[in-house]
């Protein structure tokens, strides 16, 4: 194709065609650049599709992520709300007789006061996104904003569920370990131990005691202000899952 334009050109000069060899020369001026914006087109066409192609694949990766999140927050949220419950139940024996708590199965009711559950969901898609510069992919503008919601809640939640859990360690577990049995609790988790200890202590002395019921109050209400943060973890959750599913 080049000879031939280069042909064409040679016969109009040897003929001494001037104007000819200019109009000729325009025109296939035109013609390349023509010929490069159509190339060009083609090449953004392909890149649109390939963006278009990606930005699905995404959209899916995360609807199968949130999905498995989804499961494990409807796990978690259960196991919250129990730890709450048992804590308004524990409060409610306070200053309560000995024959009313024989009646009830302390050792069961504070394993699972100790047991507020912890939510870890994948965060792997988004971090990807975010670190590769691929979020710009995502046209849906809801969604990038859920997305953003969804990492500063599940840091705040990361923060309340701690404070719940320092309490733990740092005053209740050592509360109990000087005036209860932590064997007793224990049998109802890993230890799973088949016999109470064998030294003679008196449990339901706690229920009388100004210490404890404080450091079980404010325990609750830690656990309180997880749940509720938890929950707006899962209200982004299933705006996510709805956005992805579209």
């Amino acid at each position: 194709m080049i000879k031939f334009f280069r042909h064409i050109r040679k016969s109009l000069l040897m003929e001494n065609k001037t104007g000819k060899y200019f109009k000729y020369a325009i025109g296939e001026i035109i013609l390349v650049v023509i010929g490069i914006l159509i190339a060009l087109q083609i090449n953004t066409w392909n890149e649109n599709r390939k963006e278009v192609l990606e930005e699905s694949s995404i959209l899916q990766n995360l609807n199968d992520e949130f999905s498995e999140n989804k499961k494990m927050y409807d796990q978690n949220i259960v196991e919250t709300e129990n730890a709450k419950q048992i804590g308004y139940t524990i409060m409610n024996l306070m200053g309560k007789s000995e024959e009313h708590l024989k009646k009830q199965n302390i050792d069961s009711l504070l394993f699972m006061l100790l047991e507020p559950g912890e939510y870890r969901p994948s965060e792997n898609t988004i971090n990807d996104l975010i670190q590769s510069g691929r979020l710009r992919l995502l046209k849906n503008k809801a969604l990038k904003l859920l997305l953003y919601n969804w990492q500063s809640q599940l840091k705040d939640f990361k923060v309340a569920i701690e404070r719940a859990e320092l309490k733990i360690d740092n005053e209740l577990v050592p509360y109990l370990s000087k005036h209860y049995a932590l064997k007793d609790i224990d049998k109802y988790g890993a230890l799973n131990w088949k016999e109470n200890t064998s030294l003679k202590i008196d449990k339901y002395a706690i229920f009388n005691d100004i210490e404890f019921e404080n450091i079980t109050d404010d325990y609750l209400y830690r656990v309180v202000a997880a749940e509720k943060s938890l929950k707006r973890i899962g209200t982004i959750l299933d705006a996510i899952l709805a956005e992805t599913n579209k």
